[in-house]
């Protein structure tokens, strides 16, 4: 018997409402709890005295649009679907098969999708995913009906095309990664790049640039990501030399990242180990020295509950806010800084990609118990030495910044346009360490000379927070909207398109010096606009 997909979404929302407002009644709300005797003793942040410990890219803050979605072809299937209904918290059994449905290529000509994009810039955009390592470029005036021998995708040129005038609307430089698959190998297994030149030609000759590209996508995940049966260290050590000197000698202006590995860590809840035909990224740099600019990786905490008939590594909307849950980011950059600094030292670390889970993301990706997560990791990885971060995606999967089907704004979204237009490119050190409640990060303010932005996560679902100030300041504090899991408030008010889809103006409160009261379980930025910090007055 069908099902109404709207009948499902609205199901699949009354669940998580139930879950979320157990753990956020009173954050719900939207009041501020009452100061009690037992409430702790407020914590000073002296914010003209912060130094200056690092900066990040004025692109920071990226994101990406998977190759499968200029193309079309089988993504994550929505929740919605029937086949995969979730259950709460519970990981969904569904076989593989059921784990995708047919999607057509996405409209960059759209006009809400290029607004939204051009408000989150300047930014990159990255092309890219599992399904980039099998796709065939059909040039000007080819027309491929199925993808050639060796290849499992077709990107037609009108298509690169829309990519490229996308890019060029809405102030993002692209990344992008190449065929890597059997159909792009000589007689002896050998990489070759025609496709990739046949890529790079046309991209000029229409005005385009590739900023930067991996070889790649995900060499760690060989065994399913369409590289040839048996795929070794070594032959990825010998690809990827083959490709960097290529590389030089034709697009000379574009960045090499590598090798774009994904979710390695010491702990057990690291994706790649599990899977059949994966390959340590310490072999593959031990197999060869790269040649790369900056040094590439990818992080998912958990997969989500599509792979769960996988055995992937999976979490739980109950552990959302957790230190543990929160952390993994940092252990998984830590993995990789290890390894940068091993074999290829002194260059800018960038993470290409991530979300809540991988696999398309879970239920409770596009809600704003996800904003704790996604902003927690920009915080995060811009204090440990991170130069750029890719969101994964733009517009698909559970986890997308924009509603797949209407483009409206989904919470990480709104929390995405918060860090854009308060947090700078200058890192400042907060001097407060992680705990529970209080996850303070600081930036010099974004065009003030002089002024510093704070971003405040109380991830406590039940106490207030106290932080003092000794400056006037701005607050932009983010909080669950009423009993939905999918709208968020800004100072209490829902965030919402306007008429002709303008974005609401996103007006912060004045407070004088004093404390301050973050609620449980919010999101706070914070902007002080007559500091005069030294390491911001550049």
């Amino acid at each position: 018997m069908p099902i109404d997909v709207r009948t499902a979404r609205a199901a699949r929302n009354r669940r998580l409402r139930s879950t979320l407002l157990a753990m956020v009644a009173m954050a719900a709300s939207g009041a501020a709890p009452a100061a009690t005797d037992g409430a702790p003793a407020a914590v000073e942040v002296n914010v003209q005295r912060l130094p200056r410990i690092g900066s990040v890219s004025d692109r920071f803050q990226s994101y990406t649009i998977e190759m499968l979605e200029v193309i079309g072809g089988k993504f994550w299937k929505p929740y919605d679907a029937p086949s995969i209904v979730a259950q709460g918290s519970s990981p969904a059994t569904a076989s593989r098969a059921d784990m995708y449905a047919y999607r057509p290529p996405i409209d960059l000509d759209n006009r809400r999708l290029r607004l939204m994009a051009r408000a989150l810039g300047p930014a990159y955009l990255r092309v890219s995913g599992t399904w980039a390592n099998g796709v065939y470029f059909a040039g000007p005036g080819e027309t491929v009906a199925q993808p050639p021998a060796g290849f499992t995708g077709v990107l037609t040129a009108a298509q690169w095309r829309k990519v490229i005038d996308f890019a060029h609307a809405v102030d993002a430089s692209l990344v992008t990664s190449f065929a890597i698959s059997d159909g792009t190998r000589d007689g002896k297994g050998l990489w070759t790049p025609q496709q990739a030149r046949r890529l790079l030609d046309y991209t000029r000759a229409i005005g385009g640039r590739i900023a930067a590209a991996e070889f790649m996508n995900e060499p760690s995940m060989a065994g399913i990501g369409g590289a040839p049966k048996g795929y070794s260290a070594a032959d990825y050590a010998r690809d990827a030399g083959i490709f960097a000197k290529f590389m030089r000698a034709e697009a000379p202006g574009t960045m090499i990242l590598g090798p774009g590995s994904a979710t390695e860590t010491p702990g057990p809840w690291g994706i790649p180990a599990t899977l059949p035909g994966s390959i340590a990224t310490e072999a593959m740099l031990q197999a060869g020295t790269p040649d790369i600019d900056a040094f590439s990786y990818h992080h998912y905490g958990a997969a989500s509950q599509r792979c769960a008939a996988m055995h992937m590594p999976q979490t739980r909307l109950e552990d959302a806010l957790s230190e543990q849950w929160l952390a993994r980011t940092g252990q998984t950059r830590q993995f990789y800084a290890a390894l940068r600094d091993r074999f290829a030292p002194g260059k800018p670390l960038w993470m290409t990609e991530g979300a809540d889970a991988a696999c398309g993301g879970n239920p409770w990706g596009g809600s704003f118990i996800d904003s704790f997560r996604y902003l927690d990791q920009l915080g995060r990885l811009a204090r440990d030495g991170v130069d750029v971060v890719f969101h994964n995606t733009l517009a698909a999967g559970n986890y997308s910044l924009l509603d797949p089907e209407t483009l409206k704004p989904k919470p990480n979204y709104w929390a995405a346009l918060l860090w854009r237009r308060t947090m700078g490119r200058i890192v400042l050190d907060s001097g407060l360490p992680l705990r529970e409640g209080l996850h303070a990060y600081a930036h010099c303010a974004t065009g003030g000379r002089g002024a510093v932005a704070v971003l405040l996560i109380n991830n406590d679902p039940t106490r207030p927070t106290f932080v003092r100030f000794g400056v006037p300041i701005v607050t932009y504090t983010l909080t669950q909207a009423g009993g939905s899991p999918f709208d968020v408030a800004l100072n209490g008010r829902l965030l919402s398109l306007g008429k002709g889809d303008a974005l609401p103006t996103l007006s912060g409160r004045r407070h004088g010096s004093g404390q301050l009261q973050l609620l449980p379980q919010s999101i706070t930025f914070i902007t002080t606009p007559t500091t005069q910090n030294p390491s911001c007055r550049s």
